[in-house]
């Protein structure tokens, strides 16, 4: 949550008050743990050995956060590391500080704080499924797993943890998946959804441009792997693959001095490049039944990518792209045109009007057959008609939102949206992390959305309860069993 939001004047309802007035459960699709570490580093010992939790320790204190902090401003400057995050855990309310650690304090306030059923995601797993030594970042993701299986199975009808899923390729997320679904019983997927690979030919003339000198593979498009073998895992096994990647420190998010800059809207530009990576290379399309959250970010980038895209295919979709051919130029009809308005200057200048400047630099410069052949943008959507985006974006993605984020309105209202569709939102907590002060406060405030006009109770229903079960029970409608949410879930799920 923003502070500004805290800065008005509602007085808005508790939380308890709110889930009391209610009649539908709230499922809260995205908590999160503050993992202890020193429990962390047990089940790592008792995973992977002594020699790994020292081995992982030096890596944490070698990593780049830890590298700016041993710079001094002077070489900052020269070196440009982007300010990491810092200070990012609630410490003036201790009580919830320590309900973010122990699963089973948080069972006991999970009335108080108006919640159902929470899907608690990890705090330090963003950053083991981001450790660059394979050694180190599947151990770590390994232990990571089996401490939250171990530490939320007793509380297995109100809360259920999420799996820190390593994605550097295909075979490691596989493996990984398999074993946290069937020997943890783990229901619930974190994946990183974007890898950062190295460009081994600059960093092979300077090891030192390792925080520099990547890409971004987005496990779709142009991706070093083929992602499909872990999609259709994820099918088989029920698993709805859920989003949470960062983009702090990339692209123009290379302050060295602040924070905040480096943060604002990162979650939300990791959500557009994976979303859009899963449409553009077709992985929507061939798996029409994989259901994917994109979480933190909020919806407002969703609804202006959707938007988009339906507007550029009716201009760059085929046949629509064809409009665009340089040969279809009337050269005869431009040139007379060129001689009665142009004057001397423009008179005989059309032969290369075509390319000169625009399509190409040079006449010499011809597009080869491989290069026509990537002229459809959209091949692999395989789209005949715009509405066929509804299916293959609005219908598959699910848009993680915090409670303070008053554009969740747009998504579910389906007014400002191409053919009335409406994007699933899917309401986030947060609690944990330093966008809470108070967790008691948050459903409260989403309840704002309701007060404000911004949403009406159906799709603040729909906003706190169904696109959650609709996102993890459309993959596994065995999902919530066992939970206090059974009945309602199912009664939802059922055709």
């Amino acid at each position: 949550m923003t502070a500004t939001a805290h800065a008005h004047t509602h007085s808005h309802a508790s939380s308890a008050e709110v889930r009391a007035r209610l009649n539908h459960p709230i499922v809260d699709c995205d908590g999160h743990m503050l993992e202890h570490v020193p429990v962390f580093l047990d089940f790592l010992r008792e995973t992977a050995g002594p020699d790994m939790v020292a081995h992982y320790l030096k890596c944490s204190r070698e990593g780049k956060n830890g590298r700016w902090y041993a710079l001094s401003p002077e070489q900052r400057r020269v070196h440009r590391p982007a300010r990491p995050p810092f200070w990012g855990i609630p410490s003036g309310n201790t009580l919830d500080r320590a309900t973010s650690m122990l699963p089973g304090l948080l069972r006991e306030r999970l009335d108080e704080l108006g919640l159902d059923f929470t899907i608690v995601y990890p705090t330090l797993g963003f950053f083991l499924f981001d450790e660059p030594e394979e050694d180190v970042r599947r151990a770590c993701c390994r232990a990571q797993n089996a401490m939250v299986s171990e530490l939320y199975r007793d509380h297995a009808d109100r809360m259920t943890p999420a799996a820190s899923i390593p994605m550097f390729t295909p075979a490691e997320a596989i493996e990984e998946l398999e074993y946290a679904v069937n020997e943890l019983d783990l229901k619930v997927a974190m994946i990183a959804s974007l890898v950062h690979r190295p460009l081994d030919t600059v960093q092979g003339e300077d090891p030192t441009l390792r925080d520099f000198a990547y890409w971004i593979d987005n496990l779709s498009l142009d991706s070093q792997y083929d992602y499909d073998p872990f999609w259709a895992r994820c099918v088989e096994l029920g698993i709805a693959p859920t989003a949470h990647s960062f983009m702090q420190g990339h692209g123009a998010r290379r302050s060295i001095s602040n924070y905040m800059y480096n943060q604002i809207g990162h979650f939300a530009d990791a959500g557009e490049t994976f979303a859009k990576a899963l449409f553009f290379g077709g992985v929507t399309r061939r798996f029409p039944n994989l259901n994917f959250g994109v979480l933190e970010g909020g919806v407002g980038w969703a609804a202006s990518l959707f938007c988009t895209l339906v507007e550029v295919w009716g201009k760059r979709g085929y046949p629509a792209i064809e409009n665009l051919d340089p040969a279809r130029l009337d050269l005869e009809q431009l040139e007379g045109l060129f001689s009665r308005y142009g004057g001397e200057r423009f008179s005989g200048s059309t032969g290369n009007v075509a390319g000169l400047g625009y399509s190409a630099l040079s006449a010499d410069a011809v597009p080869r057959e491989a290069d026509l052949a990537l002229m459809d943008d959209f091949a692999a959507c395989g789209i005949e008609k715009a509405e066929d985006i509804v299916d293959l974006f609005a219908e598959r993605i699910y848009f993680g939102c915090e409670a303070d984020d008053k554009l969740t309105g747009i998504a579910s209202s389906g007014k400002a949206l191409p053919f009335g569709a409406k994007l699933k939102p899917v309401f986030g907590s947060d609690i944990g992390h330093w966008d809470v002060p108070n967790m008691n406060e948050v459903l409260g405030e989403a309840w704002e959305l309701v007060e404000d006009d911004l949403l009406d109770e159906d799709g603040f229903r729909d906003f706190t309860f169904a696109n959650a079960v609709r996102l993890h029970g459309g993959m596994n409608p065995k999902f919530f069993e066992g939970t206090v949410v059974e009945e309602e879930a199912r009664a939802l799920l059922e055709p």
